[in-house]
């Protein structure tokens, strides 16, 4: 418990950090420095979806939502020590990925190369020392190739300001690249701004605005439903309930603020760090306690047993844990990167979220099977009924969770080059649906009514048999016993139920 306590008091810290970055549409880079790759030296300057500018329909010669990605003071910075020489140019590469195959090229078929070497230079097609590059053959113009040299004593060359208009929709990269070795510890900074017509979300974000809106919606109207029957029948709400009440107002506010998150992002192009971090920290904590929840329910808690006994403990481990590995992966993903591509840091960070959810799963369905027979064999049809409807609902998500992963994971080897960025958008948007599916179920089959207790625990001997008239009719009453039979059966129940109440302690404090 005390690492757990540690781990919590390390997490603001850790807030505080990713608050420090201010990332956007608006590629800042501080200081970047050039990475060898072949026979280059590059510096990846963004990644992003972008959609065609909106023509204006009064006017065909003009538009009223402009795509551009605008270059400001880009500037590259060498060492004091290695301004003694004029140098070759570094290059601003800024291609449609579907024009990939445009930069680069090789020389009789060989290894293909970034920059020109001696041979392609003899056979003119390029210049030596500088990009290969050829015209696109389905975007006239493109790719965009320009840059600028030092002189023999500067230590700073800059880009001039531009910006480049996008007629064409695609995934445009930019990559910053120079064929000069002598060029040691060459940096990068200053900004550039990506543009979409209706704002500055990338377009693999933009539809998500309008996806959290409708959560959002969605959300109100259950939670109308739900807290109308929660003032209605106030008295008579169990523990559970409670509990359930919060993951739906956790739910309101999360879908909220990353509405608000992304409206802002759009509105300005700068993300608000703030909102964003709130956004990750009440989804976590609403998927934590919705899967605490389930395994409570599946444990039978508050329906055959009062409390969790020693398991409470194993139970808030195991959500301290799970929301950790989930805040830390949500901060990444969300705080940290702007482009449209997937980051290779998150696949080491969902590798722990995904473990834990599979010991949650492993677990809640164990105690559902024990909880299950153990309804059974005390006949509390009611309680059976609903829990059989729960268990049949939670299998339908696991399956359809598993089937998903399994499509997800098909989806991101077969896009390598992020071309299918327009429909990436459905994965985040799918894990949110089955989320709130899955709470609606959990909403209808526990929500508070007249008749809330006969789903809670009772202490009362005669809950161990069906109520219901229909099957007491199949009970044959048996021929009055005699006196002397009638005393030692009677002795017998109160031993056995006695033993049997004990019997059901001791395997609660087992479990």
């Amino acid at each position: 418990m005390l690492k757990l306590l540690n781990s919590f008091f390390f997490l603001p810290l850790l807030c505080f950090l990713f608050a420090s970055i201010s990332e956007a549409s608006v590629h800042e880079y501080n200081g970047v420095k050039f990475v060898s790759k072949g026979n280059a030296f590059v510096v990846h300057g963004g990644s992003e979806g972008i959609y065609s500018s909106l023509a204006d329909p009064q006017n065909l010669t003009s538009t009223i939502g402009d795509s551009y990605i605008r270059f400001e003071k880009v500037t590259f910075r060498r060492p004091k020590e290695s301004a003694n020489f004029s140098s070759k140019r570094i290059q601003a590469v800024l291609f449609e990925v579907e024009d990939r195959e445009t930069i680069g090229g090789s020389a009789y078929g060989g290894q293909r190369a970034v920059c020109c070497t001696v041979d392609l230079a003899k056979l003119g097609v390029c210049l030596e020392g500088e990009v290969i590059y050829r015209p696109s053959a389905a975007t006239p113009n493109w790719p965009k190739v320009f840059g600028v040299a030092f002189k023999e004593d500067d230590e700073v060359a800059t880009l001039r300001y531009r910006s480049i208009k996008v007629t064409k929709t695609g995934m445009y990269n930019l990559y910053f690249i120079h064929c000069d070795a002598n060029l040691k510890d060459l940096t990068v900074e200053g900004k550039t701004v990506w543009k979409n017509p209706t704002g500055y979300l990338p377009g693999r974000m933009a539809p998500l605005m309008n996806f959290y809106m409708f959560m959002s919606l969605a959300f109100v109207v259950i939670g109308i439903f739900w807290f109308s029957q929660y003032a209605r029948f106030w008295k008579d709400v169990l523990p559970l309930q409670n509990c359930i009440t919060l993951v739906i107002t956790l739910g309101m506010l999360e879908m909220a603020l990353w509405y608000f998150d992304y409206a802002e992002f759009n509105e300005n192009g700068i993300r608000p760090v703030g909102i964003t971090m709130w956004a990750v920290t009440f989804g976590t904590i609403k998927r934590t306690v919705s899967r605490i929840i389930i395994l409570m329910v599946s444990m039978g808690y508050g329906v055959v047993r009062p409390t969790l006994g020693g398991l409470t403990s194993k139970v808030i481990m195991l959500g301290g844990t799970f929301f950790l590995a989930s805040e830390v992966l949500e901060l990444v993903e969300n705080v940290g990167a702007v482009s449209d591509h997937w980051g290779k840091a998150r696949l080491f960070l969902v590798l722990p979220v995904a473990i834990l959810d599979a010991f949650f799963i492993l677990w809640i369905f164990t105690s559902l099977s024990a909880t299950l027979n153990k309804l059974q064999a005390r006949r509390m049809m009611v309680k059976l009924d609903i829990y059989r409807k729960f268990t049949n609902a939670l299998a339908v998500a696991v399956i359809v969770s598993v089937g998903w992963t399994c499509y997800e994971l098909y989806f991101k080897s077969k896009d390598v080059y992020n071309e299918q960025w327009q429909n990436a958008w459905i994965i985040p948007a799918f894990w949110q649906v089955l989320s709130f599916s899955m709470l609606c179920v959990i909403c209808v089959l526990w929500a508070p009514s007249q008749n809330s207790s006969r789903y809670a625990h009772s202490d009362d001997g005669n809950e161990d048999f069906d109520k219901d008239e229909t099957n007491l009719t199949l009970i044959k009453p048996s021929p009055t016993p005699s006196k002397d039979f009638r005393s030692a059966a009677e002795a017998r129940p109160v031993q056995g139920s006695n033993g049997a109440s004990n019997g059901d302690l001791e395997e609660d404090k087992t479990e």
